[in-house]
């Protein structure tokens, strides 16, 4: 006689395929790599896709990392960050944007990882959240894995470039908002948010309970007055609902490295540790040891970063502007250009297409939200030398298309 075993008992049968659940399947995959897997096996193309300097890591962040590798930095440490670094970044966070302590900073394992454990701090399902677009999808789709809802509101654009209609973002956020997830510089646009804005924005939040999430990954890749672009560090307290996130991607040429940190309520500073303990547990020791040298003494690093970007974009502007349907205004700040290509209509398709018959990288406009299409990105962080060709692939194609 069969006997039913107790696990399967009233379990429905299970479907002819395993999937993942509904959330996940309706994520939009990243039409970036989408582009650049295109780009597969075929020769001599010039990738201008990612956001990524061609520059290595300076030598001294390097060896620091090699130093800390060779003393046996290889064990697990506080899930919120060594105390070193954390010291570091809220000497760092100070200098900038006024007194901070260590208690307000968490370092997690990379930038993104920063926005996911904001996220996953203050959103969850069935929570509303609005996003300032065009936005890097991520920042768009990590509410939507924690079941939230995400309503968008779009920046415009004009004769000035990219701008914000800021009564438009403020009717968006009403009381029943539980976050809002703003990119300053913008990555794509390179739009930066003025203070006066800011200052709108967290008056209205507060008046309502809103949590900002900040992402604030390019601050210093700004081209305005100052040494950064305008953040909410400046005008809001410690204890405000402002969730600040950054990284050493950028400023340090640390991609590769996958660092980053948050600066918050210490309040949230428990429950953030065991979010970081379930998410990765900690960031590797070695690359924190390297993490401190790049915050301490890597300021000139970032000034030439952000000197030899300047370059770049005011050059790659005059290149653009003297190619036919091109339609191009350079951005406050971050590492790219977003400009109109009358040949754009579907971006995605016009970048495989520049990819094939140009063997040239770019990022499509739709990649960051339906608000791009028509636009496509590119990255300058690199030589003008390396722009040039690039500029000289995008007019031929022009050309014969």
């Amino acid at each position: 006689m069969a006997v039913e075993s107790p696990s399967l008992a009233g379990q429905p049968a299970p479907s002819a395929a395993p999937f993942a659940r509904q959330a996940v399947q309706s994520l939009r995959a990243s039409k970036i790599r989408e582009v650049a897997n295109a780009a597969m096996g075929l020769p001599d193309v010039l990738p201008f896709w990612f956001g990524e300097s061609d520059q290595q890591t300076p030598r001294f962040i390097r060896d620091a990392a090699s130093a800390a590798l060779a003393e046996g930095a290889t064990f697990y440490t506080h899930n919120l960050g060594i105390a070193p670094l954390r010291g570091a970044i809220a000497e760092y966070v100070s200098v900038l944007h006024g007194a901070t302590s260590p208690d307000h900073v968490a370092v997690t394992s990379a930038g993104v990882n920063a926005l996911m454990l904001a996220s996953q701090l203050v959103v969850g399902a069935g929570d509303r959240v609005v996003a300032l677009t065009p936005l890097w999808p991520n920042l768009v789709e990590i509410p939507k894995i924690l079941g939230a809802t995400v309503e968008t509101v779009s920046l415009d654009y004009g004769p000035r470039g990219f701008t914000l209609d800021l009564d438009r973002l403020l009717a968006a956020l009403t009381p029943d908002t539980r976050a809002v997830m703003i990119n300053s510089p913008n990555n794509p646009t390179g739009w930066v948010m003025t203070r006066d804005e800011q200052h709108a924005v967290l008056a209205h939040c507060e008046r309502h309970g809103i949590w900002i999430i900040a992402d604030e990954v390019y601050e210093r890749l700004f081209y305005g007055a100052g040494r950064v672009a305008p953040s909410f560090l400046d005008l809001a307290g410690r204890e405000a609902r402002v969730i600040a996130v950054n990284s050493f991607s950028k400023a340090w040429l640390m991609t590769g490295w996958r660092l980053g940190w948050i600066v918050a309520p210490d309040t949230l500073m428990g429950d953030l540790g065991k979010l970081v303990e379930y998410n990765t547990s900690c960031a590797p020791d070695f690359v924190q040891r390297a993490g401190i040298v790049a915050v301490r003494d890597g300021g000139a690093v970032a000034d030439g970063v952000v000197a030899q970007l300047r370059q770049s974009r005011d050059h790659l502007v005059t290149a653009l502007r003297g190619l036919p349907g091109v339609d191009v205004m350079p951005g406050e700040g971050a590492m790219y250009l977003f400009f109109r290509l009358a040949a754009a209509a579907d971006s995605l398709e016009l970048c495989k297409r520049l990819v094939r018959e140009a063997g040239l990288g770019l990022a499509p406009g739709v990649a960051f939200g339906p608000e791009g299409e028509g636009f496509v990105r590119w990255c300058y962080a690199c030589s003008t030398d390396r722009l040039d060709e690039g500029v000289r692939r995008l007019a031929r194609f022009i050309g014969r298309d």
